[in-house]
């Protein structure tokens, strides 16, 4: 193995374009045309262009992945994880082009990417599995059917892939239509394959998976086991090794039923075997994912392994580098998961941010280990996953870790689009947290309830306030260059606004305060003010001399929550349409978000399609509405 192509993008590219170097192995990094200038085609030894922004006309496209391989000389190809990493036609195209595959062989992705046929196995095998239903039979009635001798709550589930795609829960019969559709869909767009299982919902579960290893010998090992319970929309914000609060029987059955799993279709490479565990303590078998994991960071900080070289490794033929005995655990490890995402929208529940990074220096946060892909200046796109980086923590205890992600999360902003940053910081400060009591649907019910503060978006303290003034009445290179600024006698009032708050306000002498950080980035009136404090960046601007536009929510006019592709539309030209009816679905970063009516009324205008890219507030249907009555 001398040239890794590397079919992937982002943190997950840089991040074995590391390993590949020390191991001596020339690196090959590919680009759709929104990346051109990314972080990953930088720092790879050679970078090709496979297509346009459309993951499917690039990332997704087997062909123009083999021909890249092809014309840089490239003996092996490492998938990443997401894109094409689980799918066995692209590990089959890899082989039969002559080339290493970094990662199980075809027949295992094939046989644990169905989901129903992974779990037909681990029945056999003796593994514990969630009550579903797994029939071949996909038509609408048949589905019905089953899910109605299941029960509700159940989940509707993509039977190809993973990472929360093409998955809903149905909680009401009302919303199984909507559900079953929206799963399928997903599924189809995510996957190519739109079949679907059923499952029995565990309520209240945690959602613990083990690193498994195999080699070519059919020699098994497992790594320890990581809670990946803190979730939102069923995908995970937060993963640490070891599980909190984990018996050691549990630990062992889970661990030993991994490693069952994986026998039981001769793994070879890199695989995490995933289980829900209720309430009583039962756990059950939920799939396997036969590719490296976003959360595979905290793993290695607790092995002191590096997961990549031994995935190379295992590649080129050599057995494992370790027996079960001979892998040792220390200390605790947590990995958050920074999104480009609003966890505070409500209209949206996290909602996809698209913008461009103005500032991002990931060496601020010290000892903590940041993987990422983010250059200053690169464009987020919504044709992507939300994840921009990943902070990741050691230490040897819990509490040490959380103290270090809580000032790292302070000290490395990243400025540009609105992140979770701060959500996360409160979040791993939370009670709930610290007591490990959060379980797979906890912050969703966080979000619809809004029964916890840190579900309440945040507002600038009077010291960002301050500093924001004296910024923007001393100038930039004054606040950059001193700590203090002119005094208060000699500036004017200044009118600052702040999302929708504004104020008048006196600037005067005011020091930077510990952990507050500030970036500056253009707007069409001018510099804007981004400021940092306790993970959450706020950004300052001087109010407009000119009358504010009417903030009032036009009805007639349904516009586009965020930057994205549509997904799918219910209405046609003419119809009727009710207040609070479903119109149009709007797909980007992993995420449906639905545009609702307003208020009654007839359909006027449709000005896009299935599939068509949207902008953020960009017009998508008119409505004629009714007069409300006298």
């Amino acid at each position: 193995m001398k040239t890794l192509l590397i079919a992937n993008r982002g943190e997950i590219a840089c991040r074995i374009v590391q390993t590949a170097r020390r191991m001596g192995i020339r690196s090959v990094a590919v680009y759709s045309d929104a990346d051109a200038h990314a972080r990953h085609v930088q720092i790879a030894d050679t970078a090709l262009r496979i297509g346009p922004a459309v993951a499917t006309q690039s990332y997704l496209d087997i062909a123009a992945l083999i021909g890249a391989a092809r014309a840089s000389g490239a003996d092996a190809v490492h998938p990443g994880y997401g894109f094409l990493s689980e799918r066995a036609a692209f590990a089959q195209a890899v082989v039969d082009a002559g080339l290493t595959w970094v990662g199980p062989t075809p027949a295992a992705i094939a046989a644990m990417g169905d989901k129903a046929e992974a779990k037909r196995l681990m029945v056999a095998a003796g593994v514990p599995c969630v009550p579903g239903w797994m029939g071949d039979a996909q038509d609408a009635a048949s589905l019905e059917s089953a899910a109605h001798e299941l029960g509700l709550p159940l989940l509707i589930k993509a039977r190809a892939g993973g990472g929360g795609r093409g998955m809903r829960l149905v909680r009401d019969w009302a919303d199984w239509p909507t559900a079953l559709a929206g799963a399928r869909r997903e599924a189809e767009a995510a996957f190519g394959d739109g079949a679907l299982l059923l499952e029995r919902l565990v309520e209240h579960g945690r959602h613990l998976e083990v690193q498994v290893f195999g080699d070519r010998s059919g020699h098994v090992v497992h790594l320890g086991e990581r809670d990946c319970s803190v979730q939102r929309r069923r995908q995970k914000i937060i993963e640490e090794s070891p599980a909190p609060n984990l018996p050691p029987a549990l630990r062992e059955a889970l661990c030993h039923d991994a490693v069952a799993a994986a026998r039981a279709v001769g793994y070879v490479n890199a695989g995490t075997v995933e289980f829900i565990v209720g309430r009583d303590g039962r756990h059950f078998f939920l799939e396997m994912n036969t590719r490296l994991q976003v959360e595979h960071p905290v793993t290695e900080a607790v092995t002191g392994l590096d997961l990549v070289e031994w995935q190379l490794r295992v590649a080129r033929g050599e057995p494992l580098p370790l027996a079960q005995e001979q892998i040792a655990f220390d200390g605790h490890a947590i990995e958050l998961r920074l999104n480009a995402e609003d966890p505070w929208d409500r209209d949206n529940p996290w909602a996809p941010q698209t913008g461009t990074v103005l500032a991002f220096d990931a060496a601020a946060a010290g000892t903590v280990r940041v993987d990422h892909g983010v250059v200053d200046g690169q464009a987020v796109t919504p044709h992507y996953d939300a994840m921009l980086a990943k902070f990741i923590a050691h230490g040897p205890t819990r509490d040490d870790a959380i103290r270090q992600l809580v000032h790292a999360l302070e000290v490395a902003p990243l400025f540009g689009p609105v992140t979770n940053a701060g959500l996360l910081h409160r979040l791993i400060q939370h009670p709930a947290f610290a007591q490990a009591q959060i379980d797979t649907g906890t912050l969703d019910t966080w979000q619809a309830e809004r029964q916890e503060s840190l579900m309440d978006r945040p507002v600038p303290s009077a010291a960002a306030w301050d500093f924001a003034a004296a910024w923007f009445a001393a100038g930039e290179r004054a606040a950059r260059s001193a700590p203090r600024l002119a005094p208060s006698w000699a500036q004017p009032m200044l009118t600052l606004h702040c999302g929708t708050e504004q104020r008048r306000i006196a600037p005067g002498p005011h020091a930077l305060p510990r952990g507050m950080v500030h970036a500056v980035r253009t707007t069409a009136t001018g510099p804007a003010l981004q400021v940092a404090h306790e993970a959450v960046v706020f950004e300052f601007a001087p109010a407009s001399p000119w009358p504010a536009a009417a903030t009032r929510v036009d009805p007639s006019r349904i516009v586009s929550p965020v930057a994205g592709t549509v997904a799918q539309l219910r209405v046609a030209v003419g119809d009727p349409v009710v207040a609070g009816q479903p119109l149009a679905s709007v797909e980007a970063m992993k995420m449906e978000m639905w545009v609702s009516a307003s208020a009654n009324g007839v359909v006027r205008a449709i000005h896009v399609a299935p599939g068509q890219g949207v902008a953020a507030q960009g017009a998508m249907i008119d409505i004629r509405t009714e007069p409300e009555p006298a």
